[in-house]
């Protein structure tokens, strides 16, 4: 059966609505950001994240309904992320939610913000068929997941400490960028030059999947310390620096990315999240993903970051099969993936 489902993204600092049609596919999203509200203080603030939520979200939602030609009450559902997440921020999502689905007698599926990264791939063209191995790649999580179909989800690789996104944010710190410090990180490294600096690639060879990035961070840390003491911290240098962090970052998740596919035996590599932007490693990715004999599928760049899109789409999917939750309403900061019932999922 056809489901057509209004997503609603307010985890943290971006206020994402979508609609998506099961036969039609997605039919409108908007995504307002906030990095200019939080720039200041240099990260979010969780109070001013959730204010800002409630001036956005009622607009935001008038306009894809427009915009998808759509009236509220044809919508067979309203999903909205339930976690994890900052919890004001959550809770404004959830409240709207479920007050709009009361007043039209639809029902709310709660949606896991990693399984909307999970399966945002799957709003592109082409699709990538289950099973799959995804690398979730973002400021909070570095991860990889043997994905048999929607639900059916397990960690096979993690990070013992600081997620890729989080290190590429606290080494722009260090290199004195400005906020939001992972894109600013990469488009310096733009301008670096290969090979002039040599940092450590952090268990590339452990053997395993596990990663570590903390380590890499302390090493730009004190590299940049002693630079900055003998004087040759200029523009250069810290470009340079800027490009072998990132060619240390993208060696280690390309080795370990092609690793987890000869564990698994599977030939479809899918990554998702926020670094997944990151042209250095798709363009690395695609080279070896495909040398290999596999596939690689990305999200478009609109869908790497939070969005509602990803929420209306693993809605849409739960819904589809009846698997909606108990209906309570119910925020969660903290939830485990590994907790989510798996659904009937074609495979290919």
């Amino acid at each position: 059966m056809d489901m057509r489902v209004l997503g609603i993204e307010t985890s943290c600092d971006e206020t994402g609505v979508a609609i998506y049609d099961t036969a039609a596919g997605l039919l409108a999203h908007r995504l307002h950001s906030q990095i200019d509200l939080h720039a200041r203080y240099g990260g979010v603030v969780p109070e001013l994240a959730s204010r800002d939520h409630v001036r956005r979200l009622v607009p935001l939602i008038e306009e894809v309904a427009h915009e998808a030609g759509t009236r509220l009450a044809d919508l067979d559902g309203i999903a909205c992320t339930e976690g994890p997440g900052l919890a004001g921020a959550l809770l404004v999502g959830a409240s709207v939610a479920n007050a709009l689905a009361m007043s039209l007698g639809k029902p709310v599926i709660g949606v896991h913000h990693l399984e909307g990264h999970l399966l945002s791939p799957l709003l592109g063209t082409p699709r990538p068929g289950f099973p799959f191995v995804a690398l979730l790649v973002s400021g909070g999580h570095t991860q990889f997941y043997d994905v048999a179909g929607v639900g059916r989800y397990r960690l096979i690789g993690d990070t013992l400490d600081d997620a890729a996104g989080e290190a590429f944010d606290k080494t722009a710190t260090l290199l004195g960028l400005p906020y939001p410090g992972g894109p600013a990180l990469a488009k310096l490294a733009g301008s670096g030059r290969k090979g002039v600096v040599s940092l450590p690639r952090p268990m590339i060879d452990s053997g395993d999947l596990a990663m570590s990035f903390s380590g890499l961070k302390t090493a730009v840390m004190t590299l940049v310390r002693r630079r900055e003491a003998d004087g040759t911290l200029d523009a250069d240098s810290r470009a340079d620096i800027a490009a072998e962090f990132q060619h240390a970052v993208v060696d280690v998740l390309v080795a370990k990315a092609l690793a987890a596919l000869v564990a698994t035996g599977v030939k479809r590599l899918v990554v998702a999240g926020g670094v997944g932007a990151n042209r250095e490693l798709r363009a690395r990715l695609e080279y070896e993903v495909a040398a290999r004999g596999a596939s690689v599928y990305f999200p478009d760049l609109a869908f790497c970051t939070d969005n509602g899109a990803m929420i209306a789409l693993a809605g849409a999917m739960r819904l589809a099969q009846a698997d909606i939750g108990g209906g309570a309403f119910s925020v969660r900061p903290r939830w485990e993936l590994a907790s989510l019932p798996s659904v009937a999922a074609a495979s290919d």
